[in-house]
């Protein structure tokens, strides 16, 4: 069930549209179930249904459709290196084999502590800042050298360790 400051933010972005639209937030709505649970839960997939008045499977299209939503459980950190060409030319894919290293993983992959997970990301929209990465959909690290993937990584363990999380 969400919290009365996530429905109270889904209800904003209900109220963009006009009352027979409303359907037109389900973005939205997945945006703000993802940031409550960590990912776009089955159950949360239903209640945006409820909410929208719109059928289950409807709310689950747009959540598979959109590599942004994960149907699945992910780590707390989620790093997705953009590989498509133009930051593959200024080392997209050098990146995320480094990360691919550095963590243990592979694409599609959780740390074993549950602390990272790494995605191979499409177009991020800044070729010019390229290799970018993107973490948990929200943070844009540009300029992707191994000295700054190493900060990141060891930042965000960092702030692991303060929310309690085992790294």
């Amino acid at each position: 069930m969400f919290s009365v400051q996530a429905r109270a933010e889904i209800d904003r972005n209900i109220a963009k549209y006009p009352a027979d639209q409303k359907q037109s937030a389900v973005m939205a709505a997945l945006v703000v179930a993802q940031d409550q649970y960590g990912w776009v839960t089955p159950e949360s997939i239903q209640e945006i249904a409820d909410i929208l008045e719109m059928p289950p499977i409807a709310v689950q299209e747009v959540a598979t459709f959109y590599n942004m939503y994960d149907t699945k459980p992910v780590g707390k950190f989620k790093l997705a290196v953009c590989t498509n060409l133009p930051c593959e030319l200024s080392g997209g894919t050098r990146a995320g084999e480094y990360l691919k290293k550095k963590l243990g993983i592979g694409y599609n992959e959780t740390t074993p502590c549950g602390t990272f997970t790494l995605k191979e990301g499409e177009c991020m929209g800044a070729c010019g800042d390229a290799p970018v990465a993107i973490v948990n959909n929200k943070t844009m690290c540009s300029f992707m050298s191994n000295d700054k993937l190493d900060a990141l990584i060891e930042e965000l363990k960092a702030k692991a360790k303060e929310q309690g999380s085992a790294v």
